[in-house]
């Protein structure tokens, strides 16, 4: 399922991060890499706030829907 629809709180792995290889590049540096985990912490509007690699970051949720869990 995308990260979009993770719930709030639970710590969850990826399992594969899709898109153009400009966008799978960005997200790699941002830290969400195949095997790593996350946690989403809010929904603000269109954007999500999740924990990953001890890092707080915010991203849109077309982005998001392109992280698989």
């Amino acid at each position: 399922m995308p990260l979009t629809m993770a719930n709030m709180g639970e710590e969850i792995a990826i399992k594969k991060v899709g898109g153009k290889e400009e966008t799978r590049r960005f997200l790699e540096n941002l830290g969400f890499v195949a095997g790593g985990f996350v946690t989403v912490i809010s929904r603000v509007g269109g954007n999500i706030i999740v924990n990953v690699k001890d890092s707080r970051v915010a991203i849109g949720s077309d982005m998001a829907n392109k992280i698989i869990v």
